[in-house]
C-alpha cells in the first residue's frame, strides 16, 4: 500500500503555488505510506534554472559535491543534493554517487521518514513550477532504504511512481540485465521504470511503452509516469490501487 499524488498545472498563475499544493496532497496520503517519500518537480527556477542541466544525488552531501566540483551550485534538500551540473560531470567527479534524477527543468527529492516531515525538510511548500509528482511508500517487495523510495527517475526528465506490486519483476529484471540495463535497488518499481526508459531509448513513444508494460507485467498496480512533455496514469485491469491526481 502506497500513496500517489500528481499535479499538472495549465494555469500559469498557479505555478508559484505548485509546492504548497503538492505538499497538501502528500499530507492526505501519509497513512498509505509512512516509511519514505519523494517528489519530482518540473519548472522550479531555483532547483532547476532554465537551460541548466541538473542532477539529483542521494547520499552525497553538498560539501562533497562542492569539494569535487568547485564553483558548481549544490542545493541541500535533506538526503538529496540537487546539483547544477551535467550527468557526465557528475560521473567523472563523483563516480560513486547515486544519481536519482537528471535533466533540464527537473529535480527529484526523496528520503526515508514521515512524508510530512520530509516535505518540510525539502522546503517543498516554497517550490514553484508547472508539474509535480509525489509518493509515500509502505514497503512490501523490498527494504526501506533511500534508494527504494519513489520517484524512480532513470532517464532524462522521466519519473515513475507506483502503488501496488509486480508479481513477475524478478523475471523482467533478469531480461533487462541481459540487455545491459543496470539497477540501483531491489525495488520492483524500479523494474517498471527501467522497462519504460529502455523502451523510450529505443524510440518507442510513451503511450506505446506503457501499453507494452501492461502486456508484460503481472500484478496489481497504478502508475503515474511523467516526462518533460507528458503526464500519464496507468492501472491494471482490476484497478484497485488509488491515486490522487489533478490537472488544472
Amino acid at each position: 500500500m502506497c500513496g500517489i499524488v500528481g499535479l499538472h498545472l495549465r494555469d500559469p498563475s498557479l505555478e508559484p503555488r505548485l509546492g504548497a499544493l503538492l505538499s497538501a496532497m502528500l499530507g492526505q496520503v501519509v497513512e498509505r505510506g509512512p516509511d519514505s517519500a519523494g517528489v519530482a518537480v518540473y519548472g522550479d527556477p531555483r532547483l532547476s534554472p532554465p537551460g541548466q542541466a541538473v542532477v539529483s544525488l542521494l547520499g552525497t552531501s553538498k560539501t562533497e559535491v562542492e569539494a569535487a566540483l568547485p564553483g558548481v551550485v549544490a542545493i541541500d534538500a535533506d538526503a538529496t543534493t540537487v546539483v547544477h551540473a551535467g550527468a557526465d560531470q557528475i560521473a567523472a567527479a563523483l563516480p560513486e554517487a547515486t544519481v536519482i534524477g537528471s535533466g533540464e527543468g527537473f529535480a527529484v527529492l526523496k528520503g526515508i521518514g514521515n512524508p510530512v516531515e520530509l516535505a518540510d525538510a525539502f522546503g517543498l511548500a516554497g517550490v514553484s513550477g508547472w508539474q509535480g509528482v509525489g509518493h509515500t511508500r509502505m514497503a512490501t517487495e523490498s527494504a526501506v532504504t533511500p534508494e527504494g523510495a519513489h520517484p524512480f527517475s532513470v532517464g532524462p526528465g522521466q519519473c515513475l511512481v507506483h502503488n501496488g506490486s509486480f508479481a513477475n519483476h524478478a523475471t523482467i529484471r533478469r531480461e533487462l540485465r541481459a540487455q545491459g540495463v543496470e539497477f540501483d535497488s531491489e525495488n520492483d518499481s524500479e523494474v517498471g521504470a527501467r522497462f519504460v526508459a529502455h523502451q523510450l531509448e529505443q524510440g518507442t513513444d510513451l503511450e506505446k511503452a506503457l501499453r507494452l508494460l501492461c502486456e508484460r507485467f503481472d500484478g496489481f498496480y497504478t502508475l503515474l509516469v511523467s516526462t518533460g512533455d507528458s503526464f500519464a496514469v496507468v492501472r491494471d485491469a482490476i484497478a484497485c490501487k488509488p491515486a490522487l491526481v489533478a490537472e488544472t
